[in-house]
């Protein structure tokens, strides 16, 4: 199986301690490195900066949250960085939630997966080097009644995989339709047929097969022989995604939980932490809602999960670690996962 890695955090772990963790992932044989984007560090400047301290590992956003750029700057970014990188780009593209979107970015959050559509549609437009000419329900391209013309950016046709982030049922099925790999989160091989009928839906109708996409998903990795301990130290992180990831009506996290079974452990966990009970919210979430959404345990543990995800169809894991840890304990957990790897 392939391995890639989370970027972000930089803002408190700082420069030097992420390009020396990317660095040890990439003489690891890690295959991507995938920055993250929510309400802090943006999904791009992380890449730049890495592009130049590195020389294999592939690059991608993880994701670019689609409202907070016009497609067409989502393009020319995505094309900057393939020819700086030399051609180690992956364009991650997410429609994220209601909470970042209008709360943040002041945009509407209405109908996300038709401007999901839209924006991978331009992408294609862009990176075949055609005119950026687009009459769609979202985007409309050159501006009607304005002065502009189309335009074809500055690069030549060049080829860039694009990986959609998406949890609901029709997003999946979009992306089955239409990306060339999918960033999978709240995934667990357990319960693939959660995400992975949707996405096996949408293959179909466009003559495809799920053998046609690069499947990757997240995976929390703790690796250690008390079991108990590591468990508990999640349950706080899992409760957050119940409550806080979305708004009270919105929350994909939340609804890819209850598809997988979990329906009346998620919406009491999701209860409790918008009443502000937080450590109670936390004491709710069962161990199944941990230790089926990861590997956890002992490297035998590791190491049959792993293969759990593998069977299940997986091509890859995004390897999650404890945040809290530093460095050197961070990359003695990379180098045993990647040696549990099958």
């Amino acid at each position: 199986m392939k391995a890639s890695i989370g970027v972000g955090g930089y803002d408190r772990s700082g420069g030097v301690e992420l390009t020396e963790f990317v660095q040890e992932a990439e003489r690891l044989g890690v295959d991507t490195a995938w920055s993250a984007e929510a309400w802090g560090a943006d999904a791009v400047t992380s890449l730049a900066f890495l592009a130049a301290r590195t020389t294999r590992i592939r690059l991608g956003t993880g994701i670019m949250q689609i409202s907070a750029r016009a497609p067409s700057m989502t393009a020319m970014t995505a094309l900057s960085l393939h020819h700086l990188s030399g051609g180690r780009f992956a364009l991650g593209l997410g429609v994220s939630g209601p909470q970042v979107v209008e709360g943040l970015h002041g945009a509407a959050y209405a109908r996300p997966l038709s401007r999901l559509r839209e924006t991978v549609a331009i992408m294609r437009m862009a990176f075949a080097g055609e005119k950026l000419q687009f009459d769609g329900a979202e985007y409309r391209l050159p501006r009607p009644g304005g002065e502009g013309k189309a335009i074809r950016l500055d690069f030549p046709p060049t080829e860039i995989p694009i990986y959609l982030a998406t949890l609901g049922p029709r997003a999946l099925e979009y992306t089955g339709e239409a990306a060339d790999g999918w960033l999978g989160t709240s995934f667990s091989p357990d319960y693939p047929e959660a995400h992975l009928d949707y996405l096996r839906r949408g293959a179909g109708r466009a003559g495809r097969t799920l053998s046609d996409l690069d499947l990757e998903a997240a995976c929390t990795v703790a690796i250690g022989e008390d079991v108990e301990r590591l468990t508990e130290e999640r349950r706080p992180g899992v409760a957050f995604q119940m409550g806080a990831m979305g708004s009270a009506r919105t929350n994909f996290y939340n609804d890819a939980f209850r598809r997988a079974g979990f329906e009346d452990d998620a919406r009491a966990i999701q209860r409790l932490w918008i009443e502000g009970k937080r450590e109670e919210a936390a004491r709710r979430v069962p161990d199944e809602m941990i230790t089926a959404f990861g590997a956890i345990g002992t490297p035998d543990m590791v190491r049959a999960r792993f293969e759990t995800y593998r069977d299940c169809g997986i091509d890859g894991l995004n390897l999650r670690f404890d945040a809290r840890l530093d460095r050197k304990a961070r990359i003695a957990q990379l180098e045993q996962a990647m040696d549990l790897l099958p």
